[in-house]
């Protein structure tokens, strides 16, 4: 932002702020000459068609020609993906992007024989072929990809999904461009009467300001604007489900759900228990809404009051170099190594990209190859506490990646999606803990307890009622029902009602929420972050009040990758997902909280 609260470009963000991708190509030049070498290898995978199953040195040759190319894929991929977040407006990242889009398409052509002619080989032949020494590497590879026996089709109709790949991430596409360049937010007026341009990055902010009329001002006109394209909003939503549908139903899953969860082999009775646990404990939510309501001294509380601090004299305000070095102190418990290797990367490796502008994605990630360091894309405002602890959820990220890569081969070097968001919230969880240790100030603890709160209930409850939409409107749909703005809204207000009781107003605005969520366009995501707290706080336990063996073991997780199936990987860190008690305990954690605040706001 300048001096004006106007977003800036891109070429007057300095150098220092924005993340280094020498370490990737040293310039676009390269990037293209990669991209071309990249687009002639994709003609060679003719070369082992049919030919898999003769031997285990045909086998073996296949697998790794297309590791090498994927290998090389993610590299000019991570790239562009890079590039074009900086700036979506930017129409030549923007037209390379598109590019690798295309080339992805066209791999996934060229290579889609390759799983069939595996599954296709004899049970007695291929565990033949799996005790011998020169597919040690591949064997678990190959484990994964017959497990998909059941729900592989023929070559040529794995060729037509394979053409289709490229066509079915048009929702999601649309409506990316659609929220990140298109969608103007609007303009509210501050204390001072002067204009605030409402931005992605800025709207978090504004609603914990401590003037209500602001944060009121600037809930209504945000999603006033997603009121002014609710339909097309729906429609693109609608779209993204049917696709859902259209693939699990060809690839012979009973629902989109079963397809989701059976590529991690998590099972569903995982995602139900999740969400039947959290419906026995709505009680320490509510109880949490009914303090919050009494210490704002208000008759009413509006979503628009969840976020806001709950103590006015605590202003929160640490530019990028202070949050570093407060997350640095933080994860101390994870040892000197750890800390050590991060303090690298975020401050001299330059792996993070700082602050916010014009065009830039919002909001923040992780990303990276294995031939490359950890990037973090960041929308860093030093006067939100949210984004300290959004980069230490990214850090999170980046160093269990950065392990993962530096530990495992290029073949198991990423981690699934269910297990990807244990490090980052574990992180978050031993910053608030040093936060807290470091103050003896009242209004402080007041603050940081109250924050804890919200991130169990934005983590734990919400992005569980998040999964319970989903997991309703795919069921809807899947029952032939339409999926129209009506529908949406309907679904979505009975959960508004269940999830936030009596204590809280649910403003007509606020049922436009499920069409702003970018992970409603990447299906049965959501429900990993509520699962992910309920072990990384289960970790965290572990960590904090054992020894060398449970650091040890939480080590080897972050080390790790995707060597085995996650929740094999996490009853080896010590812990049990087809349990309930990580999620009980996570919930006991937010009831002593509530009994902590109440106590704190009273005296």
């Amino acid at each position: 932002m300048d001096a004006k609260g106007q977003l800036i470009h891109r070429n007057d963000i300095p150098e220092g702020d924005k993340w280094n991708l020498r370490s990737l190509y040293s310039s676009d030049q390269d990037w293209q000459s990669d991209f071309n070498i990249l687009e002639k290898e994709i003609p060679c995978y003719k070369q082992f068609k049919g030919d898999i199953g003769k031997s285990v040195k045909h086998l073996n040759a296949c697998l790794e020609f297309d590791m090498n190319i994927s290998r090389r894929l993610e590299k000019v991929a991570t790239y562009a993906h890079l590039r074009n977040d900086e700036d979506k407006t930017n129409h030549v990242y923007n037209g390379n992007f598109e590019k690798v889009q295309r080339v992805l398409t066209r791999l996934a052509e060229s290579g889609c024989y390759i799983s069939p002619e595996i599954m296709s080989i004899p049970k007695k032949l291929i565990n033949k072929f799996l005790g011998q020494k020169e597919l040690e590497l591949y064997r678990f590879h190959i484990e994964q990809i017959l497990r998909f026996r059941n729900h592989t089709l023929s070559e040529k109709e794995e060729s037509i999904l394979a053409a289709s790949i490229e066509m079915s991430h048009a929702s999601g596409q649309v409506f990316d461009m659609l929220n990140n360049a298109d969608l103007k937010l609007g303009i509210i007026k501050d204390e001072y009467g002067s204009d605030i341009h409402i931005t992605h990055g800025n709207f978090q902010s504004l609603l914990q300001n401590n003037i209500r009329r602001i944060r009121k001002d600037a809930f209504e006109t945000y999603y006033s604007e997603y009121g002014d394209h609710k339909y097309t909003l729906a429609s693109l939503l609608g779209s993204s489900i049917k696709n859902d549908i259209f693939y699990a139903r060809t690839r012979k899953y009973s629902s989109v759900r079963e397809g989701s969860l059976f590529s991690e082999n998590i099972p569903l009775d995982v995602y139900d228990n999740l969400i039947s646990t959290v419906h026995k404990n709505f009680e320490p939510l509510f109880r949490y809404f009914s303090v919050r309501k009494r210490v704002l001294g208000l008759d009413e509380l509006h979503v628009y009051d969840l976020n806001v601090p709950l103590t006015k004299s605590i202003k929160w305000r640490d530019n990028f170099d202070e949050a570093v070095k407060k997350i640095l102190s933080a994860l101390t418990p994870l040892g000197s190594r750890y800390v050590s290797d991060l303090k690298r990367g975020l401050l001299d490796e330059r792996w993070v990209d700082r602050y916010e502008n014009k065009g830039k994605r919002s909001g923040g990630y992780s990303s990276g190859c294995y031939d490359s360091h950890p990037y973090i894309l960041m929308n860093f405002n030093q006067d939100d506490i949210h984004s300290v602890y959004t980069l230490a959820h990214e850090v999170g990220h980046s160093m269990h990646s950065y392990y993962s890569r530096k530990h495992q081969q290029y073949l198991y070097s990423d981690y699934t999606i269910f297990v990807a968001e244990v490090a980052s919230t574990f992180n978050e969880a031993l910053l608030t803990k040093y936060l807290l240790q470091e103050t003896d100030d009242t209004q402080m603890k007041i603050y940081l307890v109250g924050k804890e709160i919200d991130n169990f209930r934005s983590t734990l409850y919400r992005q569980t009622m998040f999964a319970e939409f989903e997991l309703k409107s795919h069921e809807f749909a899947e029952n032939g029902q339409p999926l129209t703005l009506e529908s949406f809204q309907s679904i979505y207000k009975s959960l508004l009602d269940q999830y936030f009781g009596d204590e809280v107003v649910i403003d007509d605005s606020l049922i436009l929420e499920c069409f702003r969520i970018p992970h409603f366009y990447s299906s049965f995501y959501v429900y990993k972050y509520a699962t992910g707290i309920s072990a990384a706080y289960s970790l965290v336990d572990r960590v904090l009040n054992g020894g060398k063996d449970e650091l040890h073991d939480y080590h080897n997780f972050l080390k790790s990758g995707g060597s085995k199936y996650p929740m094999d990987l996490l009853k080896d860190a010590g812990i049990d997902m087809r349990s309930p008690e990580p999620i009980k305990k996570a919930i006991d954690r937010i009831s002593s909280l509530v009994d902590q605040l109440d106590i704190l706001t009273l005296n």
